[in-house]
């Protein structure tokens, strides 16, 4: 058994998961992990599953079914280090090209690793516009990191006109 991890994409439409979900237990794989979403009509998703590499194999077969499949086999990944911890960042503010890079640069230029991002727009209920919202799940290498992180996002969010919150998960 290996680790693997399926990076899916393809025309959305019903049985796209059931269909995924068959190739990985007909070789007694174990669903472990993924995210999936529905973008601009497209069905996309990552999905890491633990599984003979024979289902490479299977998956080919769902491309005729329209369904993209790319394969990558994973590393053991060691625990995170229980000094670094989960910070969730949030971000809400008027939409405008670029938030997510200008946030980014700021959690990269601290070290500050993304382990998980979900990001959205929808219409603003007040303002007619359209309003940004961004989740991420952070681990930061050390206190000064967090400190120096939200002094950068703080900056960021008054240039920005968004807010921009940094608290411990939980």
């Amino acid at each position: 058994m290996a680790s693997l991890i399926l990076t899916v994409v393809g025309p959305d439409r019903p049985g796209l998961v059931r269909a995924l979900s068959e190739a990985v237990a007909a070789r007694n794989g174990s669903w472990l992990d993924s995210r999936m979403a529905r973008l601009a009509g497209q069905f996309a998703g990552i999905v890491l599953v633990e599984a003979p590499e024979s289902l490479l194999d299977d998956l080919q077969a769902l491309e005729s079914q329209g369904l993209r499949v790319q394969v990558q086999i994973g590393a053991v990944e060691p625990p995170a280090v229980a000094s670094e911890p989960l910070l969730v960042v949030d971000v809400v503010g008027n939409d405008r090209p670029g938030i997510v890079r200008d946030i980014t640069q700021v959690l990269a230029a601290n070290g500050v690793n993304i382990e998980e991002l979900t990001t959205g727009a929808s219409s603003g209920s007040f303002s007619g516009g359209t309003l940004f919202r961004a989740t991420a799940y952070v681990r930061a290498p050390s206190e000064a990191a967090v400190e120096a992180m939200r002094a950068g996002l703080e900056q960021l969010g008054n240039e920005l006109m968004v807010d921009i919150q940094a608290a411990p998960e939980g």
